[in-house]
């Protein structure tokens, strides 16, 4: 990939965030190059600037859930279900933009499911940490229609760092790069609290409840209610128990009332289903 990037970055704030964790999710990989200009790949950029970033957040005592650490492909909606698996706090997806006519567009943009409460003010800092370095600031944009934005259980952004057929941005994104990783750290630190020594939440994770669909002895079965739920849109995944049953689940919710919502909507599709909780 054009650009090289050597890690060892070191975010600003030193103070210890206790109990936080965050996905980072590389856009793109594998089969999926994502936009392609001159030979670059987003899905190169994206990986580098992901784990640059994870590793200043670890650096500052954030737990780290990367998506992909090396070039492979997994749907969007499969980063969510990883995601929403996790039980982590937050989600930031890293992309590079491009437009329909190269060198047309410059600048920086996050994008978020919808206004309003973390993710917006996530996306407000990282906007404002880079747009020191002197990206041109395209704001913050709604995109409800985004898999990883939808489906993800927790605040989530996505971020377009720079244009990838834009040489200027190109340039910026090479040469600055430690800096730009240490900013979206930096965004995310704010994010949390200024004061960071005094955010500590409790280290026990909540319960989350989870809608069961079934539970099948042969995987061959498991999987084949995997597809069909995923097929019509549904997060669902399979848990394999200590028992040897491929356990076939929908969600995992914080809140009774949006496990209870799901288990509904599942029902009025023909399913039988009960709430099980971890």
């Amino acid at each position: 990939m054009a650009g090289q990037h050597t890690l060892g970055i070191k975010v600003c704030k030193r103070s210890i965030i206790l109990a936080y964790k965050v996905v980072i999710d590389a856009g793109h990989g594998g089969r999926d190059p994502g936009a392609v200009y001159q030979g670059r790949q987003e899905k190169d950029d994206a990986l580098a600037l992901a784990l640059a970033v994870g590793e200043a957040l670890e650096n500052a005592g954030v737990d780290v859930v990367y998506t992909r650490t090396e070039d492979v492909y997994d749907t969007p909606y499969e980063k969510a279900v990883i995601a929403n698996n996790s039980g982590a706090d937050y989600f930031i997806s890293i992309h590079r933009n491009a437009t329909a006519s190269p060198g047309g567009a410059s600048g920086i943009e996050t994008l978020v499911f919808s206004r309003g409460g973390e993710a917006e003010r996530l996306a407000e800092n990282i906007n404002e940490e880079l747009a020191g370095l002197g990206f041109t600031d395209r704001g913050i944009t709604e995109r409800p229609n985004l898999v990883v934005l939808r489906r993800t259980q927790m605040p989530a952004v996505l971020i377009e760092a720079g244009f990838i057929d834009s040489p200027e941005d190109n340039e910026k994104f090479d040469a600055e790069f430690n800096d730009i990783a240490t900013r979206i750290a930096n965004a995310f630190l704010r994010t949390v609290g200024s004061d960071m020594g005094t955010q500590e939440r409790p280290q026990e994770n909540p319960p989350l409840y989870q809608v069961q669909v079934g539970a099948y002895r042969v995987q061959q079965f498991a999987d084949q209610m995997l597809a069909q739920l995923q097929s019509e849109g549904l997060p669902a995944y399979i848990e394999e128990g200590d028992d040897k049953y491929y356990r076939v689940k929908v969600g995992a919710f914080e809140n009774l009332d949006n496990a209870a919502q799901m288990e509904q909507r599942l029902r009025r599709m023909g399913y039988n289903t009960f709430i099980t909780t971890t």
